[in-house]
């Protein structure tokens, strides 16, 4: 027995153990957490690390992750807590609606060991949904005659939210005639009910506003509401009332037909057909019943008759209102007809003066004036009267007459036409008046003189104006009109250093514009005073002076005046002395200029231009004195040559210069013999104006090359051709080239073209000289050489050139020539250093043209060895328009088979060297030509 009870224990335990196991494995088999709705992203919804049995840091390294399908995804795993948030904020009611439970299940992923947890999360409901109707109001008609007890079905809220968050009660608000009713439907839902309670009366109240309330049980309590309109509808229970029992108006006799007179209002409170009245006369006598007119829909009373006092002084009538139910009320009324002043009065002028001049005297008669009234009693007295504070008044006559006549002077320039506006009243009540306008000019009398603008004038005219020039322009104006207000100008004549006024200034007589006859100079007169008359045309005229200032403003017109140093009357410059041993500061002397200008334009400044040795002396910007800037050291020249240049401060700027010496010496013989070798310094530093030309000469030098370069290419191109159209032809290829040799026709080819440019630092001494063109020695051919003519030539030619041609030189059979002795532009042909001359065919057609022409002329006889300068012997061929300047220099360097004379050009000559012979010397001229 007792082993049995023991197996029985153990059994037990083991069953116990057993069932804590499948309760553990439940538990691990599925995880469930709760979480609010609408919590914030990261809310922490559970640990699940720890559900796992996991640790954190194990969650990333184990790979646990959510897996869920086909929806969004809703909660998050944090990975360094381990724990289970939410992804967004969550909305039960979008989830699972209505649903009393809603539970969001998903799978949690172990992937190292691919396990995986199914997780549940309930999303709990809150209270964030408030009770609403579909409709924000509701409208229902009841008839008035509707008994107590009627109920009215109501539309039912809606709340989304679950539980007690859900919708629990209604509520009505206060009203005596209606109470609410909640039903309990088959599936628990409530029912509201509208219960009339007691009897609706439309003209009492024709609406009643209700407001229907919903709340739910949360916390805090939401709640919405509903609008009821209850619309009463009516019965014809009321028969129409009359606001007044009796109508009382009265009219004038002379109101227009169809004006409404009276209007009589009948209300019935009752609603559409019922309220509807309707008016109609009621035991009224015909007569009346043609003089008046009722509307039947508004009650409006109005007159289709004239009314007659004399015939009824009031017109009775009786008025019937009816509803659509035939209830009815009738009304009397009483129109009384008014006697009424209807006539205005009558004016007529019988006889008026339309213009008056503005000198016509107080008490003359403007117009006659006549007022009738056809009324009686008061409102036929009538009264005439004008308005305005007019220069006239009215005076009555006898039967209503009156005149119209004049008070007080009249102004034409204050008022030139006056509108008189008489006014004739009565005495009725209301008052009628007639008004009658009288237009009266005012006709103008010359009694105003002009008038400037201003008592005086002043104007200022710059000096060295031109003649004609408009200088100022003055303006009087004249109030009279017409030709009493034109105004002439004129001058006052007077004098002005004994020359009439008229000769300096003039003026428009129709405009008042001043000219100036002449140009006026500061230093002359610096002002002008002037009267200016004004002058209308009336009759007698009647005139005005005014005064005119003219002011002469400066101008810079005079260049400065340098009064010492004066320079001597030879030409040559002044001479200033200093010691050998002057310190630093040592005033030399003092430049003194005036200008005849005034103000700033005669503000004088100084400054040195030039010196021979700058830094040695310096001069004052204000005072003009100059002064040593350093000692005098033993490389600075005795006499040195200063340019000081004083300028004014005007707009421009003008300037003087002067140029002095100062000589160096100790003692006056040292002085005296310094002067008596004094020469200009010929290395004074080039000025501005020597930077100009040298960059002048150049830009026309670039110009002529370019030129000459575009000439070479386009006489090259028509070379070219003419070879091809000699190919065909022999011509003249096998006859020799010495058998076309001239003397004019190689002066052609030997001009030379020398600039001599000479720059100082004055630009006055400064020059640019193209001399004429020089020649160097004249070749002649043999059978010249063998007639011993030299024709015209100079004598000094033949005297330096008689040993040259004493005995001919065997033929030089050397045709190579170095790239510098090469004939054109200074030896500028390309090419190697053997070629024959010459290898530029440009070159050779044109010293063959000219050979062959100079040969012609030759022949003739009408040809000179010297010729006339300039020529090269073609003039008589060539015109005087064909000079050396048209043809270039070939004269370096050139030599011609069978000579042993060597062409040099002018500077050789210049020189005194003569051209050398034979084959040597052509060496020679060749590197003077290079040096």
């Amino acid at each position: 027995m007792t082993i049995r009870v023991k197996v029985l224990g153990c059994r037990r335990l083991v069953l116990l153990f057993l069932f804590l196991w499948m309760l553990l494995e439940a538990q691990a088999g599925k995880i469930r957490y709760s979480v609010p709705e609408e919590t914030d992203k990261g809310f922490f919804v559970g640990n699940l690390a720890k559900d796992l049995g996991l640790q954190p840091q194990e969650v990333a390294e184990r790979g646990v992750r959510i897996v869920s399908r086909g929806r969004t995804q809703l909660f998050a795993l944090n990975p360094r807590s381990g724990s289970l948030v939410t992804a967004g904020r969550i909305d039960r009611e979008e989830l699972c609606a209505q649903s009393l439970q809603c539970l969001v299940s998903f799978n949690v992923l172990v992937e190292d060991k691919m396990k995986l947890f199914p997780v549940e999360v309930e999303i709990i409901d809150i209270n964030d949904n408030t009770p609403q109707f579909q409709l924000e109001e509701v409208e229902f008609k009841m008839n008035e005659i509707t008994t107590p007890g009627t109920r009215i079905p109501l539309p039912s809220g809606q709340d989304l939210d679950v539980g007690m968050n859900s919708l629990q009660m209604y509520q009505l608000s206060s009203n005596p005639h209606f109470s609410l009713d909640v039903q309990q439907g088959p599936d628990g839902s409530q029912q509201p009910e509208l219960v009339l309670q007691s009897p609706l009366d439309r003209e009492e109240d024709a609406v009643h506003r209700l407001l229907l309330t919903a709340f739910d049980g949360g916390n805090p309590v939401r709640s919405g509401s509903l609008r009821i309109r209850v619309q009463v509808v009516d019965a014809n229970d009321n028969p129409p009332a009359f606001t007044q029992a009796q109508y009382h108006t009265s009219v004038p006799e002379n109101v227009p037909l169809g004006t409404r007179l009276l209007t009589v209002k009948a209300t019935d409170p009752d609603e559409g057909a019922n309220g509807e009245v309707t008016y109609l006369f009621h035991n009224i006598d015909h007569k009346v019943a043609q003089v008046f007119h009722l509307d039947s829909y508004t009650g409006e009373i109005s007159n289709k008759e004239p009314l007659d006092f004399e015939e009824y002084k009031i017109y009775p009538m009786e008025i019937q209102a009816q509803d659509g139910s035939s209830l009815m009320a009738r009304a009397k009324v009483l129109v009384k007809v008014l006697d009424i002043n209807d006539n205005a009065p009558e004016v007529t002028i019988t006889s008026v003066t339309t213009a008056v001049p503005e000198n016509f005297p107080p008490g003359a008669i403007i117009a006659l004036i006549s007022v009738h009234d056809q009324d009686s009693g008061d409102n036929g007295h009538t009264t005439c009267s004008i308005s305005g504070n007019l220069p006239f008044k009215l005076e009555k006559l006898d039967d209503n007459y009156y005149r119209l006549v004049t008070e007080r002077t009249m102004d034409r320039e204050l008022t030139s036409q006056y509108n008189i506006t008489v006014t004739a009243a009565d005495q009725g009540t209301p008052t009628l008046s007639t008004e009658t306008h009288i237009s009266l000019q005012v006709t103008d009398i010359n009694d105003n003189s002009p008038v400037f603008l201003q008592d005086s004038y002043s104007t200022y005219i710059p000096e060295n104006n031109p003649r004609g020039a408009s200088i100022f322009s003055v303006t009087a104006h004249d109030a009279d009109s017409n030709e009493n207000a034109r105004v002439t100008y004129s001058l006052v004549e007077d004098t002005i250093q004994g020359v009439p006024l008229s000769s300096f200034v003039s003026i428009n007589s129709d405009t008042g514009v001043l000219y100036a006859l002449r140009s006026f100079d500061y230093e002359q007169f610096r002002d002008l005073q002037l009267r200016v008359t004004a002058s209308d045309s009336g009759d007698p005229p009647l005139s005005s002076n005014v005064s005119l200032d003219i002011f002469v403003l400066d101008q810079n017109d005079n260049t400065p005046e340098i009064l010492y140093p004066a320079l001597p009357t030879d030409g040559s410059t002044g001479v200033e002395l200093a010691p050998r041993s002057a310190e630093p500061g040592y005033l030399v002397t003092k430049v003194v200029a005036v200008d005849r200008d005034s103000g700033q334009n005669a503000w004088l400044s100084y400054r040195l231009l030039k010196a021979s040795e700058p830094g040695l002396f310096a001069v004052g910007l204000h005072t003009g004195e100059v002064r040593t800037a350093r000692a005098l050291l033993d490389r600075d020249a005795l006499k040195q040559s200063l340019v000081v240049a004083v300028q004014d401060h005007g707009q421009p700027p003008l300037s003087a210069t002067v140029t002095f010496t100062v000589a160096m010496a100790d003692s006056i013989p040292d002085v005296l013999a310094d002067l008596g070798s004094m020469e200009p310094s010929t290395n004074l530093d080039n000025s501005s104006l020597t930077l100009y030309l040298v960059v002048a000469v150049a830009a026309v030098s670039c110009v002529f090359l370019a030129f000459v370069i575009l000439l070479l290419a386009l006489r090259l191109w028509r070379w070219h051709r003419s070879r091809v159209l000699q190919a065909s032809g022999g011509g003249l290829t096998g006859v020799p080239v010495s058998h076309f040799v001239g003397v004019d026709g190689v002066r052609a080819f030997l001009q030379t073209y020398s600039h001599e440019v000479s720059l100082t630092a004055d630009s006055q001494v400064s020059h640019v000289t193209f001399p004429q063109p020089n020649y160097a020695d004249t070749l002649i051919s043999q059978e010249s050489c063998e007639k011993k003519d030299f024709l015209s030539a100079p004598q000094s030619l033949l005297d330096d050139r008689k040993q040259t041609f004493s005995q001919q030189a065997p033929p030089n059979t050397d045709w190579r020539f170095s790239q510098a002795q090469r004939p054109g532009t200074s030896g500028s042909q390309n090419g190697d250093e053997t070629g024959t001359w010459p290898n530029n065919q440009f070159d050779t057609e044109m010293l063959q043209a000219m050979i062959l022409a100079s040969a012609s002329e030759a022949a003739d006889g009408s040809s000179t060895l010297g010729g006339s300068a300039g020529t090269m012997g073609l003039s008589a061929r060539y015109g005087p328009q064909f000079t050396l300047q048209h043809v270039p220099d070939y004269r370096q360097n050139v030599y011609i088979p069978g000579s042993n004379a060597t062409l040099t050009n002018a500077a050789g000559k210049r020189d005194g060297k003569a051209p050398a012979g034979g084959n040597g010397n052509k060496k020679k001229s060749g590197k003077k030509e290079k040096k």
